[in-house]
């Protein structure tokens, strides 16, 4: 069975990853809010070392309940910047508390991350045939406005990523079985 090339075959938990969520259409607010969260965290690292930390921010960051994050006074900051669990970044652990209280005035605007995301591309993913480009012009647009409404760590490469993350972007490798899974589940 072939692979992208970036799935390490050393790392079950990256593996699954790859073959049951990377590149599908995703249309779930909680796992768009946490994806969001855990693609700034990367910023500088790996995503294999946010991925097997996943478990944790989830725990740490109560179930990713933006009303809870938004509501983050000094007290949880100095609990979440001692969890070993997390990466202990205070701009990092800073953004996911500006990124809940943007959330929820998007959905307080009558929106839904969901809507607004995938009406960026007219709800419909890109596809991508092996060009490999870590931002493009969409994910630069996409970056400014989300960065406008009070987003942070979401530079155009992270909203790039972000999106192939969540399936708006195709970009499996031709060859890899997930490639044409992905289109079907669009």
């Amino acid at each position: 069975m072939h692979r992208c090339s970036w799935a390490n075959p050393a790392n079950p938990r990256y593996i699954a990853y790859h073959d049951e969520e990377w590149g599908l259409p995703c249309h779930d607010e909680l796992r768009l809010f946490e994806m969001l969260n855990l693609e700034g965290a990367q910023a500088g690292l790996s995503w294999e070392t946010v991925l097997n930390k996943r478990e944790s921010y989830r725990e740490a960051f109560d179930g990713w309940d933006a009303r809870k994050i938004a509501a983050y006074g000094p007290d949880k900051v100095g609990e979440l910047l001692a969890n070993p669990g997390i990466i202990r970044n205070k701009l990092k652990v800073a953004a996911a508390i500006s990124n809940a209280q943007a959330y929820l005035r998007l959905r307080d605007a009558g929106s839904t991350l969901d809507a607004y995301l995938w009406d960026w591309v007219d709800g419909k993913p890109i596809v991508n045939r092996g060009e490999r480009v870590a931002k493009t012009e969409l994910s630069d647009r996409l970056s400014k406005d989300l960065s406008k409404r009070g987003f942070k760590f979401v530079g155009s490469t992270i909203v790039y990523a972000y999106m192939q993350g969540i399936g708006m972007v195709n970009d499996h490798d031709i060859k890899c079985f997930r490639h044409a899974e992905c289109q079907r589940g669009a």
